[in-house]
């Protein structure tokens, strides 16, 4: 069963499948009571929540009440320090869902969070280098990068441009000395050189899930998210965030009441739609240091590269969102094959990663291991 809350959207996407199994509905992602009688009514196993984050804990909570299991691809939103915000954390991404862990368990239900491309293989990754590679971690740092490049617009967000201001504005989080602590957005610059031709990338702090799963499942000294976002991009984040375009809240225009940052998602064109302008290769990974196997340091990059050309001519999608959608799919299959399962909220940590990692090949996207010292990132 495909929702939204436009039934026609919904039945375009089943259309596209051409499959009788599949049917679409009209569903307001924010009404919670709706979402668990729609859950009742068609019998449904499970709920992939595929929306933006404002709706994951409605949807979450449905879920939970229905008795189905529950996955998504980015958790329960953040509030930052009320006097400290650079400095401590407040409500941190996920912590909402993590407090309802009792009773995902009592229920002997699922919701699997963050099964996404980042956060999700990237902690997919995480995982394989502690059990594989690593007697012990002293750092893990997801690094995203690409050198795609959208033909005829000077500014085309390649994602969801309403959950980019979220996490890039907000201020990112770091784990060290066993805790968590919070720092300025776009801060910690460096330059990673990311593979397979896309070559160096400046990169920074951003407010991520894979901060906050890692050190709930792994015994990791520090954990770090940091972005390759470019200066023009950076800079029209922090126009948005000094006109309080960034905002949520909702602003009285003449007669009507807008939400400024809807007003520049509308603004924007929609990124599902950008492939045929796209160009460029998009790579996700993490990059772990510690101590290898042997007992002797060791430095590698586990990575996932896709090529939009690619992409286009095999899916009609766009890289980018190609690659954050197939890794939810092939967690719901091992899911549904018994070769992943639990009770309670848990993230991609949580798992073998071997079994994800040999069924993302056999969908035609293989992942890679780079081992060497140049994937140090160098600070600038």
């Amino acid at each position: 069963m495909v929702a939204d809350s436009e039934q026609s959207r919904a039945a375009a996407a089943v259309a596209r499948v051409a499959d009788p199994r599949f049917s679409a509905i009209a569903l307001d992602a924010a009404d919670e009571a709706a979402v668990a009688a729609a859950l009742r009514e068609h019998r449904c196993d499970v709920l992939f929540n595929a929306v933006d984050p404002r709706f994951t804990m409605p949807l979450f909570r449905a879920a939970l009440s229905a008795g189905a299991h529950y996955l998504d691809m980015a958790m329960s939103l953040s509030k930052p320090h009320p006097v400290r915000p650079y400095e401590l954390t407040g409500v941190k991404l996920g912590d909402e869902q993590f407090a309802l862990d009792d009773r995902w368990r009592d229920s002997g239900r699922l919701a699997l969070v963050g099964m996404g491309v980042e956060p999700g293989l990237a902690d997919v990754f995480a995982r394989y280098a502690a059990d594989h590679l690593f007697r012990e971690i002293e750092e893990i740092g997801v690094r995203d990068g690409s050198n795609l490049v959208v033909d005829g617009y000077d500014f085309a967000p390649t994602f969801s441009i309403w959950t980019t201001i979220e996490e890039c504005l907000n201020p990112p989080v770091i784990w060290e000395n066993g805790d968590w602590h919070t720092t300025e957005p776009f801060s910690g610059a460096e330059v990673f050189h990311f593979p397979e031709g896309i070559g160096p990338v400046e990169c920074v702090n951003v407010e991520h899930e894979e901060v906050l799963l890692v050190p709930r499942f792994l015994d990791v000294k520090r954990v770090t998210f940091k972005y390759g976002l470019g200066e023009e991009f950076i800079g029209v984040l922090k126009t948005l965030h000094k006109l309080g375009l960034d905002t949520t809240d909702k602003v009285k225009v003449g007669g009507i009441e807008v939400s400024p940052r809807d007003l520049v998602a509308a603004r924007l064109p929609d990124p599902a739609g950008l492939g045929e302008r796209m160009r460029g290769k998009t790579c996700a990974g993490t990059w772990v240091k510690g101590t290898g196997k042997d007992g002797a340091p060791r430095e590698v990059y586990l990575y996932h590269v896709v090529d939009n050309a690619w992409t286009m001519d095999e899916y009609g999608s766009q890289a980018v969102v190609w690659q954050t959608a197939v890794h939810p799919v092939v967690a719901l299959e091992l899911l549904a094959g018994g070769q992943w399962a639990g009770a309670g909220v848990l993230g991609p940590e949580a798992f073998d990663a071997v079994p994800f990692l040999n069924l993302l090949k056999d969908y035609g996207s293989p992942w890679g291991v780079r081992e060497d010292t140049a994937a140090e990132p160098i600070a600038v």
